[in-house]
């Protein structure tokens, strides 16, 4: 590995990593007031669209990172509709 294939792995990683403590503290507190469901849904076009982009190219640095970010953002989706206040 060529060292801007480890910065592409290195740029993935802190990709991934962006959403954990925003999906933990919602998850551990349950309060979903001040999360934008319009900004989810954002992120999730964008990375379905980078996806594409990435299968396209066989961007694999792309393809992981998109991949864990569209699960966190699905994540905080469901919470976003599972404990909204009814």
């Amino acid at each position: 590995m060529n060292w801007i294939e480890a910065v592409g792995h290195f740029g993935a990683f802190l990709t991934s990593v962006t959403f954990i403590p925003q999906v933990y503290k919602v998850w551990k507190t349950r309060s979903v007031g001040d999360l934008s469901l319009t900004m989810m849904l954002i992120v999730l076009l964008s990375t379905l669209v980078w996806l594409t982009y990435a299968f396209a190219l066989m961007l694999w640095p792309v393809i992981i990172a998109n991949s864990i970010v569209c699960i966190f953002g699905l994540l905080l989706i469901y919470f976003k509709v599972a404990f909204a206040k009814k």
